[in-house]
């Protein structure tokens, strides 16, 4: 069984792994789609984000996610299971020049977990549909094998064939562990957690469009009152709140990566009224749409 200094050797090489491809603040694409490496060098204040599925490992620093009134923290001794779409606040809370706040994010599909508990003994009971964000203890096989993933990127040659196999045995690791109830949940049948995650889904992809709740609830195969009650459990949102969330947060990036002004990006979510988009952003990111972006820029 590996040692506490084992384990922090391990963590080390795995840092530093991470930082060679994560060379500056911000987020960072890899040449595997389903991976990517966020690295942040100074504490910042709570913003609103996106949270897509899938497993964050912090190898350095700590973050936090406020998700309604459930706070989560999560850090170097710690992995986050995202197992649907999720719109905390979140926050870094611990992080330096000398010793940067990193972590690695695998984005997961259900249809790849569902083959992966045919396959193996992940003999795990389902769990329900609770509050969208999880987290439990990092164990040396899990860190062991994100380390083997991060080698395989200076592998180019090797990355096709042997990556898929350490993202399953991640995966793997995850549902044989505490989280493995969560995970499961998602990928089985037609059970709640699944059925919620039919509506995120779809809100996600058409956030832009008219979508009622009678549509959403049908997708669910829920009453429209039972679909609002078990979303809300699991998102701290209603339906129509988690779309509104969507919107905005999208408006916002194609104002900054676009330079769309506010008219442009409002109406390109699906917002008719400047003026609804306006008030609504202000609540939303606690500044007007021209100041925010202009503060994100650095501009004022």
């Amino acid at each position: 069984m590996p040692t506490d200094d084992d384990l922090q050797a391990l963590r080390a090489r795995t840092v530093a792994l991470a930082l060679a491809h994560a060379p500056a603040d911000g987020h960072h694409a890899t040449a595997l789609p389903w991976l990517r490496l966020i690295r942040a060098s100074a504490p910042a204040l709570p913003v609103p984000a996106i949270y897509e599925p899938g497993l964050v490992l912090v190898l350095q620093g700590r973050k936090q996610a406020r998700l309604g009134d459930r706070v989560v923290d999560y850090d170097a001794m710690q992995c986050l299971l995202v197992p649907v779409t999720a719109l905390p606040r979140g926050q870094v809370v611990e992080a330096s020049l000398d010793k940067p706040y990193v972590c690695l994010r695998l984005s997961c599909e259900t249809q790849a977990l569902a083959e992966l508990l045919l396959d193996g003994d992940a003999a795990t009971d389902a769990a329900g549909a609770d509050a969208g964000l999880h987290v439990a203890p990092v164990t040396a096989p899990l860190l062991d094998a994100a380390q083997r993933l991060l080698q395989l990127l200076h592998s180019p040659q090797d990355l096709k064939t042997l990556a898929p196999l350490v993202q399953r045995e991640i995966f793997y690791r995850v549902l044989t562990g505490p989280l493995g109830p969560r995970l499961r949940a998602l990928a089985q049948g037609d059970g709640m957690a699944r059925r919620l995650n039919r509506v995120i889904e779809q809100l996600t992809r058409r956030f832009a469009e008219p979508l009622s709740i009678a549509e959403l609830a049908a997708l669910a195969h829920m009453s429209p009152s039972t679909l609002h009650q078990r979303f809300k459990q699991l998102t701290a949102l209603s339906p129509l709140q988690f779309q509104k969330s969507l919107r905005l947060q999208h408006a916002r990036r194609l104002m900054l990566a676009d330079g769309l002004d506010a008219a442009s990006a409002a109406h390109r979510v699906g917002y008719e009224s400047p003026s609804q988009f306006s008030r609504e952003y202000r609540r939303l990111f606690g500044a007007p749409p021209r100041m925010d972006v202009g503060q994100l820029r650095g501009g004022g």
